[in-house]
């Protein structure tokens, strides 16, 4: 249970960070950067996983960059598909 919250914690902040690291402001609600952010931490995870750095549940420095990306990337494809983006 405790991984399940601290997955989620660590998908609102990858979110945040996103949000914070791409230009310009995103019309995302904290659901939308939560489900991003947690889809950018999988993707991080099994990119880190392929990579031999670590298990997928594990926390390193690789996944956590990699989730940031995906997350960064995923918030322009959200924005793009959805016409909102106002950069």
């Amino acid at each position: 249970m405790f991984a399940i919250i601290g997955f989620l914690v660590f998908g609102l902040v990858v979110g945040a960070v996103a949000r914070l690291i791409k230009p310009g402001k995103q019309h995302l609600s904290l659901f939308m950067t939560l489900l991003l952010g947690v889809v950018g931490s999988l993707i991080g995870g099994v990119v880190a996983t392929l990579l031999g750095t670590g298990k997928f549940t594990e926390l390193n420095i690789i996944g956590g960059i990699v989730a940031i990306v995906a997350a960064v990337l995923l918030i322009g494809t959200f924005e793009g598909m959805s016409g909102k983006s106002r950069a």
